[in-house]
């Protein structure tokens, strides 16, 4: 019989064992060893019936048993030791608290999906992934984060396989009582609510539910509550589910709804407000918009608010192609704000204005979330280097005029959080070498000097830690094939080959991550004979673990996934390459520790960084990737091997995957399977050995949360907490007003003459040439712009390369015809053509960067040809 209500009946623990609910609701023990091992103490069956999951053990957990613990005392030292460092982490001074003055007060983090433990389920691939690492690395270091997002009823699906091998999808319901959450609420006992004004007078009410990141609280709106209607208790449903109007709603609760939660945490905890608010990726983009609408109910005019919140906003964008981006039809945008919706004190044009790609190539009836975020943020970044100059590619349409590397979006490279991603042997380890505490500060706050001692670990020991994590994992893949297959509907009698599937003394190679085509799942399927040479290889076979989702309604997508398991499925290889269903954060903890090599094959550049090679690193285990991502930047030799790529634009795209499947094959062949059986005198395998000792003392330092967070403070957070307190009302207004003064002016800006004091086409190395420029700026004044030189090496179409940029100087009275001359040197520095040029942009100092109005003058062709532009 089917129950007709649910309820959630938590344990009363005896007066002894309270501190096990406070360290169960603090999802601080899901990166730290000490506090899992008390808990799976409690009950070990329990612990493993729960997924590791401390709330529902203690859900299941028999009264004798809690009054069993209650009167253990070593048990309860053990717990007291346990609350006791929770106290200490949660309240004690960390490197954030050690930094110089001016730092934010706090910062608002928001994203569309965490990936903070398993047991929270509300994440679906590297973005989910990366926001709960940030969270946790800003804890560790001490970061006054406030994270903020949506708590979906079905999170992510769930994957199981059909007998033929198709991709099936489940959406399990989770109750949020039975998830480590409490929920917010008012001085009164009520639950806290934020509302959203809906067109035709309806409303989209949601609560918010509290997660405990150690030090960092994460918000989650809810909107399944009794107040909405049948369609809006459904908008937080599932993660990316849906289309069209209900992703704009789950857009709109995530940005407006997020600050007005974030508004009512810290009314009622006494919080710091937020000086800084973060948007991870385009999703959030309308928390600008919110934050616009505040000051603007306090008295700013629109231009005036939007300044203000540009300087105090970042923005990171994680995709490399437009399609990733969520783009809404204008006239839907436009339904949903205005007078009779939401933001009614905003006019809708100004709202749109904000979104619409009116720059060429553009589609100017399409509302980009990510064009928004780009307009409402004084700050951007990309997730890579490589990213972050695709990314100036690709929105280069917003700065017309400038060169795809003056367009204002820097990079901060991805990192991962160490203790949730490094295996507890490894932990170990590094606590023998180290000692404990500085084993932690290795692993959180990072520094090179930290990680120098890994060259003092035996070779031994190195090698005997390989092969302890290789047959764990050997294990737990073998458990997880029989789940599978028995889900896929297979019987105990036809499943005895499981127990030969893969051997813990050959060398594995991982593949896992999601399923969008240009990952290339298949790519290893290229050429099936060559592949299966390799996994039955008699002197140097290979094992494969590959896993991955595919999006449900990617049906593409499903299609890789099929291929690849129906060559699993083959009786003759079918013990040495396997596919695990449902990959998650749980097998993702055994899988990276377990594989000597983890293989990421995607189509360059799309991968904008791609972390899970930096999880399987700092376990010791070797990267064989495409040169793309964060491993473009990253690569040596030393420690890992790069797949050549055929990109040429001329290259087809099925010749492509040719050339570079047998790229990789000829790898796998000659250097990578004959580099781990190859013995030395001691029966080691040497330089395999010393590999894996430079990938962790040279890529470990680096791909660390710790060091990305630390780079977001001093770079991005310091300065827009800067810009948000220098932006007050009087300043913000001037601001504005002088923007709009030099948009207007701006057409009359003109560079009218240009001569040097060359006397031929040609220079010596190190000569000084004099530049006079004389310039029109209109009601401009000198003090709104700057006269700039730019110079450097010229290519065949005289287009400068790695230019060098010198303002000049105005000298003298304007002449008869009102124009200003300018002067300055130019320093012929390096050898080969040579060019230059003049440009006059706007210039204030509370401009984040020159080209952030998009305007510039440069000389004409006829001023151009007159002033012997090139010198060769």
């Amino acid at each position: 019989m089917k129950a007709i209500r649910r309820f959630t009946v938590r344990p009363v623990l005896p007066d002894p064992l309270r501190p096990l609910s406070d360290l169960a609701r603090n999802l601080r023990w899901s990166w730290h060893a000490e506090t899992r091992d008390l808990f799976q103490s409690v009950s070990p069956e329990g612990w493993a019936r729960s997924g590791g999951d401390p709330v529902r053990l203690l859900g299941g957990v028999r009264p004798a048993r809690l009054a069993e613990l209650a009167g253990d005392r070593r048990f309860l030292r053990r717990l007291t030791a346990a609350a006791d460092d929770l106290d200490d982490y949660l309240t004690g001074d960390r490197w954030y608290q050690g930094q110089a003055d001016g730092l934010p007060r706090a910062v608002a983090y928001f994203s569309p999906e965490f990936g903070i433990t398993a047991a929270l389920p509300q994440y679906s691939g590297g973005l989910g992934i990366l926001a709960g690492d940030h969270l946790k690395a800003a804890s560790d270091l001490g970061v006054p984060l406030i994270g903020v997002g949506l708590l979906y009823r079905h999170g992510y699906f769930r994957q199981t396989l059909s007998r033929d091998g198709w991709q099936q999808e489940h959406y399990p319901v989770l109750d949020p009582n039975e998830l480590p959450l409490t929920q917010l609420k008012e001085a009164d006992g009520t639950p806290a609510r934020v509302s959203l004004a809906l067109p035709g007078g309806k409303a989209l009410r949601a609560r918010i539910w509290l997660a405990q990141v150690g030090r960092v609280p994460l918000l989650l709106l809810d909107s399944d509550v009794e107040e909405n209607e049948l369609g809006e208790r459904g908008v937080t449903d599932r993660l990316y589910g849906g289309g069209g109007e209900h992703r704009l709603l789950q857009e709109m609760l995530l940005g407006i709804g997020g600050v007005r939660a974030v508004r009512t945490y810290c009314r009622l905890t006494g919080h710091p407000e937020p000086e800084v608010f973060h948007t991870n990726e385009g999703h959030a983009g309308f928390l600008g918009l919110e934050r616009i609408a505040e000051l603007c109910a306090s008295g700013l005019d629109f231009d005036s608010a939007l300044e203000a919140v540009r300087g105090g906003t970042v923005f990171t964008t994680h995709t490399p192609v437009p399609a990733g981006i969520d783009r809404f039809d204008r006239e839907l945008v436009g339904r949903h704000f205005g007078p009779d919706a939401e933001l009614p004190g905003i006019d809708v044009q100004r709202i749109l204005a904000l979104g619409m790609e009116t720059y060429p190539g553009g589609e100017p009836n399409l509302f980009n979330m990510a064009v928004m975020g780009l307009r409402l943020a004084q700050r951007a970044n990309g997730v890579s280097l490589l990213h972050g100059q695709v990314s100036r590619d690709m929105f280069a349409g917003l700065w017309p005029g400038f060169d795809p590397e003056e367009v204002p979006i820097t990079s901060v490279t991805n990192g991962v959080h160490a203790p949730t991603w490094v295996a507890p042997e490894v932990l170990r380890l590094g606590a023998r070498q180290l000692g404990a505490q500085r084993a932690e500060d290795a692993l959180t706050v990072g520094g090179s000097e930290r990680w120098d001692s890994v060259a003092d670990v035996s070779d031994q020991e190195i090698w005997e830690l390989r092969r302890t994590l290789r047959e764990q994992l050997v294990l737990e893949v073998r458990e997880r094939l029989r789940a599978s297959w028995r889900q896929r509907g297979a019987g105990d009698a036809e499943l005895g080959w499981i127990d030969g599937v893969l051997d813990p003394d050959v060398l594995t190679i991982g593949f896992a991550r999601r399923v969008p085509s240009y990952k290339r799942l298949t790519l290893m399927l290229r050429d099936r004979d060559r592949l299966m040479e390799l996994l039955l290889h008699p002197e140097h076979p290979v094992q494969l673990v590959v896993a991955g989702k595919a999006h449900p309604a990617d049906d593409g997508g499903k299609r890789l996934v099929q291929e690849l398991v129906r060559f699993a499925d083959d009786p003759r290889v079918r013990h040495r390459i396997v596919f695990l269903p449902d990959y998650g954060m749980a097998m993702a903890q055994k899988l990276y520790p377990g594989c000597d090599v983890w293989l990421n094959n995607p189509l360059r550049p799309l991968e904008a960084c791609g972390t899970s090679g930096m999880k399987a690193a700092l376990n010791g285990c070797l990267n064989l990737s495409v040169l793309d991502g964060w491993w473009d930047e990253w690569f040596q030799p030393d420690f890992g091997w790069a797949i050549p790529t055929a990109d040429g634009a001329g290259t087809d795209p099925d010749r492509r995957d040719d050339i570079e499947a047998a790229a990789l094959y000829d790898l796998l062949e000659q250097r990578v399977a004959p580099g781990f059986y190859e013995r030395g005198r001691a029966g080691l395998p040497d330089r395999w050995i010393e590999m894996v000792r430079q990938t962790l003392s040279l890529l470990g330092p680096k791909v660390l949360a710790g060091r990305m967070v630390r780079e977001y403070v001093d770079r991005l957070y310091v300065p827009a907490a800067q810009a948000h307190r220098a932006l007050t009302p009087d300043t913000a207004s001037e601001l504005a007003a002088w923007k709009a003064r030099v948009r207007t002016a701006w057409s009359s800006v003109s560079v009218d003459h240009v001569e040097t004091t060359a006397t031929g086409a040609t220079a010596e190395l190190g000569t000084t040439v004099g530049l006079r420029v004389r310039v029109a700026l209109g009601s401009l004044t000198p003090d709104d712009v700057e006269v700039q030189a730019v110079s450097g090496r010229v290519d065949a179409e005289d287009r400068i390369a790695d230019a060098t940029v010198v303002p000049l100087k105005p000298t003298g009275a304007p002449d008869l015809e009102g124009r200003l001359l300018y002067e300055g040197p130019l320093s012929l520095d390096r050898t080969g053509p040579y060019g230059y040029t003049v440009r006059i942009l706007p210039s204030h100092p509370r401009l984040a960067s020159a080209a952030e109005l998009g305007l510039l003058a440069v000389p004409s062709e006829e001023v151009g040809e007159a002033a012997g532009m090139v010198l060769r």
